[in-house]
């Protein structure tokens, strides 16, 4: 696993932190990885404005990951209240995937979220077209709900579909 340093985002990582989601997700850059969503979204995964307004609320962070003055990943918590935690946007650099940050930012991500917000339970969503991802966070203990959440086609902020039939499935784990 490559050494870095975590630490949260502050607003002047935004720059840092836009391209490197936007690298890990879309685009012919994130094809150099596994956690690509290039063939079922075009446009943006993010942008500044998204990115500053999680910085900024006390619900929600950003967990970064750094390599020297360089941002490999990044990790969105936040506190959806009854002892429930969320975790989105991982994102690793696709040049250091399948080397054990993302797994390292999972687990920074769950002791943070019980920390900070004494989650009990951690939930994420993700595409059920991604099989791989999938059944990468089953390995890392989370399992589907049978719950679905519709994707906002008429929301260009978060991406131009590729295809019809997308929606998300909502995996959830328990933390100790």
């Amino acid at each position: 696993m490559i050494e870095v340093i975590l630490r949260e985002a502050a607003s002047d990582d935004i720059p840092a932190l836009h391209a490197l989601v936007e690298s890990a997700y879309r685009g012919e850059a994130s094809r150099a990885g596994w956690t690509t969503e290039a063939d079922l979204l075009d446009g943006q995964r993010t942008d500044p404005e998204e990115l500053a307004e999680i910085i900024a609320d006390p619900a929600q962070a950003l967990l970064t990951a750094w390599r020297g003055e360089a941002l490999v990943g990044c990790v969105q918590i936040a506190d959806h209240g009854h002892g429930i935690g969320y975790f989105g946007m991982l994102s690793v650099s696709p040049t250091v995937q399948a080397g054990g940050l993302g797994r390292r930012l999972v687990a920074a991500a769950e002791a943070e979220l019980a920390s900070r917000f004494g989650a009990a339970r951690v939930r994420l969503t993700a595409f059920p077209q991604r099989e791989t991802l999938r059944a990468w966070y089953e390995r890392l203990g989370y399992r589907d709900t049978g719950r679905t959440l519709p994707f906002d086609y008429g929301n260009p902020r978060l991406g131009l579909p590729l295809c019809e039939g997308l929606h998300f499935i909502v995996m959830e784990k328990e933390i100790a």
